[in-house]
């Protein structure tokens, strides 16, 4: 039996579906992976092969809109897909949800499943009912594509709602909730909070993402300048990219937050826990997630967590308990709950013992993962 997964970037295959692939081969399925671009990820490219994966390049662009290049993209999936004959495939993100599943469908693969990880700028501003010629068009090739998914899995109730109002499932469309790609416990174990040299428990305050408007990180930026002039022993961390994206920060905004001293920048990481050590609260002020793995991976390290009350990231957190929701795109709202840490610096470690928690009753990978294989007929 084999099973093939699509994905439009190779590093997210081990970051986010590595332990579902391991339990997918454990099951005694041949594991086939289709991405895009090899050469820029020799090291995923060789650590996949070594575990005995397939793996197989599409010529995809993540962010192109160019529909002959698509259409060059829909055709090499179906024919690779016939070559490989699987027997499951499994397809996450834009184009490898919408081009993957109609190839797999025209390839006569039995089993097609979607998993919907986060909306992103396809739907940005969707609720107030006004639509982009662009976004009109994605939203239809998803409709299109989801007829022919077996099964459609979300990571929030939220994601599922919306495209059940939007119309883009058929009524009778068989849908999952799953709690976000899951975290490995085991992996980000607790780690103690980092101290000042009067050894109180430091309010040093973290945001791990791509650094796109939509993610907040402006909104994080001009929180730290704001806290600074009160508390500038306060200590605001920043890990991650400047991606090829339409909402993407500029190189001169982050210079600036740099040249200033509001934030100290890690750049991107393949191994995110020693900024999350290096921290007290993790801090998402996303406009829209999925379920945001960065959170999972704070919280399953005993952080307390400040993120926003939006899809995906407001299902991370009991207000009051592990953390605090704030408003989305409030200043304001984010400002007082770094202050509230600051005031109580005993909040933290309580809030982060809650996250632990949640994290291990919730989000622990090996749930999330025996959940998707039984509702995809895969025996555990």
């Amino acid at each position: 039996m084999k099973f093939l997964m699509i994905s439009s970037f190779l590093p997210s295959v081990l970051n986010f579906r590595g332990k579902l692939l391991e339990a997918i081969s454990a099951c005694g399925y041949e594991i086939h992976v289709m991405a895009p671009e090899f050469a820029s990820f020799p090291e995923e490219q060789q650590k996949l092969q070594a575990l005995g994966y397939h793996l197989h390049e599409i010529p995809m662009q993540r962010t192109g809109t160019n529909p002959l290049a698509d259409l060059k993209l829909l055709k090499n999936l179906y024919q690779q897909i016939r070559q490989i004959q699987p027997d499951y495939v499994l397809s996450y993100t834009i184009k490898p949800v919408i081009y993957g599943t109609l190839a797999s469908k025209l390839a006569k693969v039995p089993h097609r499943f979607a998993l919907i990880t986060g909306l992103g700028y396809a739907f940005q501003n969707v609720e107030s009912g006004k639509r982009s010629l662009f976004q009109k068009m994605v939203h239809g090739l998803y409709a299109q594509a989801l007829k022919h998914s077996e099964k459609v899995f979300f990571q929030n109730p939220d994601d599922l709602k919306l495209f059940q109002d939007m119309h883009l499932l058929q009524a009778n469309k068989p849908t999952v909730v799953v709690n976000g790609s899951g975290v490995n416990v085991q992996d980000f174990d607790v780690m103690p909070l980092p101290k000042n040299v009067q050894g109180q428990v430091k309010a040093s305050f973290l945001l791990i993402a791509r650094l796109l408007g939509d993610k907040g990180v402006r909104e994080y930026a001009e929180s730290a300048r704001i806290i600074k002039e009160k508390h500038p022993e306060a200590e605001f961390h920043l890990v991650g990219w400047i991606d090829d994206n339409p909402t993407a920060i500029s190189q001169a905004e982050l210079d600036r937050w740099i040249a200033e001293k509001t934030i100290n920048y890690w750049g991107r990481l393949s191994d995110v826990r020693p900024a999350i050590a290096t921290s007290s609260v993790y801090v998402l002020p996303s406009y829209r997630e999925g379920t945001p793995r960065t959170v999972l991976e704070a919280m399953a390290m005993g952080r307390a967590i400040i993120t926003t009350d939006a899809p995906g990231c407001c299902e991370t957190v009991a207000h009051g308990v592990n953390g605090y929701l704030v408003g989305v795109k409030s200043v304001d709202d984010l400002v007082q709950a770094m202050q509230y840490f600051i005031d109580d610096p005993k909040l933290m470690l309580y809030m982060g013992q809650q996250s632990r928690e949640r994290a291990l009753s919730k989000y622990d990978v090996h749930q999330v993962n025996a959940h998707m294989l039984r509702e995809m007929g895969i025996p555990v």
